[in-house]
């Protein structure tokens, strides 16, 4: 199911912009490395991804597992906003009446915090990952200080990996919502689910 993405390049850069608000590295050293420049099978694509962000493979291809189980047709977070659908994906289009995707891909990019990514988090499989883990190494780099003005767990700081996995779905810095999803994707680091047989799709 993945075939066409898989094969798809990423064809769009992000603005300088899509970090505004963080430390000014996050948009002049990060950003620009954003290209989803590679094609392969959705395994390697997840390898190139670790590779070119500097985390452990397992951890992306256990985060992938969590977020979509490898399938970047994946549509998730549906809302009732319009304001909040992107092009193409109105209400009710995406079979959910009144309602439409704000999550895509197989990391589960959201569309309303990144606008300017559109279309590519859909379209391609590589940007969808690079982009993740461009955000990843941000907060891992300690760019996103924004997480000390909003509710947190604890005080933010550069070089939490597993820290960075839980922003990335609660949007916070080790509150519980964001210290359970941890757990849910090292549980299936540990499991290594995406090895399993009932793993792969028919």
């Amino acid at each position: 199911m993945n075939v066409t993405a898989n094969a798809t390049r990423g064809a769009q850069t992000i603005p300088a912009s899509f970090f505004s608000g963080d430390d000014p590295r996050d948009g002049t050293l990060i950003g620009p490395r954003v290209d989803g420049a590679y094609t392969g099978t959705t395994d390697e694509i997840l390898q190139w991804t670790a590779c070119k962000w500097g985390i452990d493979e397992d951890i992306v291809r256990a985060q992938a597992v969590t977020e979509s189980w490898w399938r970047q047709t994946t549509l998730g977070d549906f809302g009732t906003d319009p304001t909040q659908c992107p092009p193409g994906h109105g209400l009710g289009v995406d079979g959910t009446a009144g309602e439409c995707p704000q999550s895509y891909g197989i990391l589960q990019n959201r569309y309303p915090y990144e606008v300017t990514s559109w279309p590519g988090i859909a379209t391609s499989t590589a940007f969808n990952a690079d982009l993740a883990y461009a955000i990843w190494r941000g907060c891992f780099e300690g760019y996103e200080i924004w997480l000390n003005t909003v509710d947190r767990g604890s005080t933010y700081a550069a070089g939490d990996e597993w820290g960075c996995v839980g922003r990335w779905f609660a949007g916070r810095w080790h509150t519980a919502p964001a210290d359970q999803y941890i757990t849910a994707v090292q549980g299936n680091l540990s499991a290594r689910t995406w090895t399993t047989a009932n793993f792969q799709e028919p």
